[in-house]
């Protein structure tokens, strides 16, 4: 494994000041899990990811590998929001982006990237085989077929075909708040799918291992209909996912662009630093999101989900709906994150 990627550390975030009247949901005593090794994930996705990463993680393997298994469960998975199924971009192609990084600062990242049905593999053979954090595009598409990943055929999931056929009659781009979860199903959002788990556009997750060794990944086919090279925060070392060895990991879900703007899961890590529960920091970030949006605040979702070292595991979003998956050798549960809007 190369160790070559060291990222410089920030200088301590200043805490945030409070910003309004008490309007957040009342903040108790972050969940601690009990031992390693945990994983946790976002949306109720996250369930049957989180098996996939425990089959490695509960036989003392290495988080990088579990984080990499777990998601990979959610790429193929043939549904109308992650992986090659997935709700295309407004000229009908699906293109993925995903990332990982582990307990070295190592990092990989591929970026619109098509017809590979795995992205978040081919991260990490960026992050191994490469001098580079990111590729995208055609290039991305090219080193994944050098390395042996075979080009599959788009074929949109009956559901995603259904939801650009009827985006077609309109035109008209609108992110769906919570498009993830079961009670918050847009106007393109399909029913229930057979399989039983509701649709998502973007899984995240972090692990700490049997050693206490975090890592972490994000994968996602982006926000259905988008404008042909639109880039969201996932594949973004910084901003989708970051992971820091000494202090714990976070991962951010929803609108992208807004998470992209402050890099906010380093920023959730370095509030982590300074002493903040997983919990308490995530609700910085989102604080500081609402102070930037003000208004608009109102009309978007983003939501982050952070691990420290310690086994502390919390989460806080803007609006409310948005749940994470977590399992260990206790626990296997969906729990609803706190949120500033009620």
């Amino acid at each position: 494994m190369l160790n070559r990627r060291k990222f410089i550390q920030a200088s301590a975030f200043t805490s945030f000041a409070t910003l309004f009247s008490k309007k957040t949901l009342s903040i108790g005593l972050p969940e601690v899990v009990k031992g390693k090794p945990v994983v946790i994930s976002t949306w109720d996705a996250g369930l049957a990811a989180n098996k996939a990463a425990w089959e490695i993680l509960s036989k003392k393997g290495r988080a990088l590998d579990a984080v990499e298994a777990g998601v990979m469960v959610t790429e193929a998975s043939q549904n109308c929001c992650v992986g090659l199924g997935a709700n295309p971009d407004r000229d009908g192609f699906v293109t993925l982006d995903a990332c990982i990084m582990d307990e070295f600062f190592n990092c990989g990242s591929v970026a619109f990237l098509e017809r590979i049905k795995h992205p978040v593999s081919v991260a990490r053979r960026v992050m191994e085989r490469t001098p580079h954090v990111m590729l995208v595009g055609s290039g991305a598409q090219q080193f994944a077929i050098a390395q042996g990943f075979p080009l599959e055929e788009q074929k949109l999931s009956a559901d995603a075909q259904k939801n650009y056929d009827n985006w077609l009659k309109s035109s008209d781009y609108k992110p769906v708040i919570n498009i993830e979860n079961s009670k918050g199903r847009g106007p393109f959002a399909p029913e229930r799918s057979a399989s039983g788990e509701y649709n998502h556009d973007t899984i995240g997750m972090v692990a700490m291992d049997a050693t206490g060794n975090l890592s972490g990944s994000c994968t996602t086919s982006g926000m259905g209909f988008k404008m042909r090279g639109r880039l969201g925060d996932s594949p973004i070392i910084g901003a989708g996912l970051f992971v820091d060895n000494e202090i714990g990991a976070c991962t951010a879900t929803g609108q992208g662009e807004d998470v992209i703007r402050i890099s906010w899961s380093h920023t959730v890590v370095e509030l982590m630093r300074q002493g903040l529960s997983p919990e308490v920091a995530c609700r910085k970030a989102v604080e500081r999101i609402i102070k930037i949006k003000k208004e608009k605040a109102k009309e978007i979702q983003v939501a982050f989900l952070a691990l420290n070292k310690k086994g502390e595991v919390g989460s806080f979003a803007i609006q409310k709906g948005f749940s994470y998956a977590i399992k260990n050798a206790g626990m296997e549960k969906l729990i609803p994150s706190k949120s500033w809007f009620q």
